[in-house]
């Protein structure tokens, strides 16, 4: 058995020294664009993050979404599970173990799924639970565990709560310098003191996850942390090239990436569609017809086409322009040229959503100038519907996977667990639509007939 490289000789040998880092992200970082941003500069990429119960007890959910993507250029590559009990985290990190160079446990993601189902970041105070997930791991697995954060309000708590993790055996630590509140409108500036106050109080490596849209960033972000590695996710999806220091036209990049796709079948529509909703960001706010039919069409060759007729118009735009085709305000360059998407930090714009979503949690009637555009649409359809969170029914969860389970489920169980269940022990369920048990019995009559029929 080959003896487990650590600290930083897993990131010397293993991981190969590397800087350039593409984030887990959920359902965008596939196969697909793993091997794009590695064409333009990414040295290391790590999976979607991958939800540890059901990567245990789905073998097709293995398949599709780690055993299907094994790749030789798809390499170093980290596998990231979200879990909330030791054993079964191991269990998933003993099945993904030989198809990566190490499993990655997230402790970062913001989300309100997260929330739900407790993972993610919603598992920062809990710090028995995670000493013990990440030691035995560390004991059982065959190949590094690193840990993926984000970093409380005090410094002091985040150095700790790293040494903590260190100390349970994570052999590379990634710091988002952002707090768990830090999202969506409120997603704000993220902090490098405290990814730099972590870096030089733990002995094992450091990537630095926030504020990164350039190549400059990085470098900086390096030069102040101390880091040996820097992670990007929004600036990485808005321009995959973003490693190399260069701004390519969006249908450069566009074409690529769907041409590996092609190459690497099968990758589901909706990543691809989300992607070039990414690449072509800018663009789509002129061009909003061409917006609406990438949102419509059905098939690859649909997508193909909306970015085919996008490139088209942009280059039309720059013969028929001048030097200032393209220009747009806010943008530093014409938009079809891949730049990051830059929130508004202190503008009346974050103010105006925050404002509006704080009203909307307050009135429980649902004003449509207290909703956002989103809601008012729903409202709409539903006039019904109620927005406010303490008056919204609580569902009951299912007693394996913690998903609402049916309100007459005869198990208890959600529909994909009552299925497995029924199948099994041939019953019926008639709230899930399964008639195991009805379907068993019509076909031995059958069977009992045809033989009285014989005889």
């Amino acid at each position: 058995m080959a003896v487990k490289l650590q600290g930083f000789e897993f990131w010397k040998t293993t991981l190969r020294g590397a800087r350039y880092v593409v984030a887990p992200m959920v359902d965008q970082s596939e196969l697909a664009w793993r091997l794009l941003s590695r064409r333009h500069g990414a040295e290391l990429c790590y999976t979607p993050m991958l939800h540890a119960q059901v990567f245990v007890r789905d073998a097709n959910y293995r398949k599709d979404n780690l055993y299907s993507e094994v790749c030789p250029e798809d390499r170093p590559l980290i596998t990231q599970f979200c879990a909330n009990d030791p054993e079964v985290f191991v269990q998933a990190c003993l099945l993904a173990q030989d198809y990566c160079d190490a499993i990655d446990l997230n402790l970062g993601c913001p989300q309100m799924i997260a929330k739900r189902g407790h993972y993610g970041v919603f598992l920062q105070d809990e710090w028995e639970l995670l000493e013990k997930m990440v030691k035995l791991a560390n004991e059982k697995i065959s190949v590094p565990i690193t840990c993926k954060i984000r970093v409380f309000n005090k410094m002091e708590e985040t150095v700790q709560y790293a040494q903590m993790l260190e100390k349970a055996g994570c052999q590379l630590l990634t710091v988002h310098g952002r707090t768990k509140d830090q999202k969506g409108p409120a997603t704000g500036i993220a902090s490098w003191e405290h990814i730099k106050a972590v870096r030089n109080a733990v002995n094992i490596p450091v990537f630095a996850n926030g504020n990164i849209q350039h190549l400059s960033d990085v470098e900086q972000c390096m030069e102040e942390t101390g880091v040996q590695g820097v992670m990007s996710a929004e600036g990485n999806l808005h321009n995959p090239a973003l490693f190399e220091g260069h701004s390519p036209p969006v249908w450069e990049m566009a074409e690529e990436y769907l041409e590996v796709v092609s190459q690497y079948p099968p990758c589901t529509l909706s990543y691809v569609r989300a992607h070039l909703f990414k690449l072509w960001h800018h663009t789509l706010q002129i061009h909003k017809d061409l917006r609406e039919e990438l949102a419509k069409v059905k098939n690859l060759q649909g997508l193909t086409e909306v970015s085919r007729q996008l490139r088209l118009r942009c280059q039309e735009e720059i013969t028929n322009g001048g030097e200032e085709a393209g220009q747009v305000v806010g943008l530093p360059f014409p938009h079809w040229i891949c730049q990051p998407y830059v929130r508004p930090v202190n503008g009346t714009e974050v103010k105006a959503v925050c404002h509006k979503r704080a009203l909307s949690q307050e009135d429980s009637d649902g004003a449509s100038d207290a909703l956002s555009k989103n809601k008012q649409k729903k409202k709409a359809r539903n006039p019904h519907k109620n927005f406010c969170p303490e008056q919204k029914p609580k569902y009951i969860k299912c007693e394996q996977c913690g998903n609402p389970k049916g309100n007459h489920c005869v198990f208890n169980l959600c529909r994909g667990c009552c299925k497995k269940k029924a199948h099994k022990e041939v019953a019926d369920c008639p709230s899930h639509g399964l008639r195991f048990k009805t379907k068993a019995e019509k076909q031995n009559r059958f069977w009992k007939e045809e033989e009285l029929m014989e005889s």
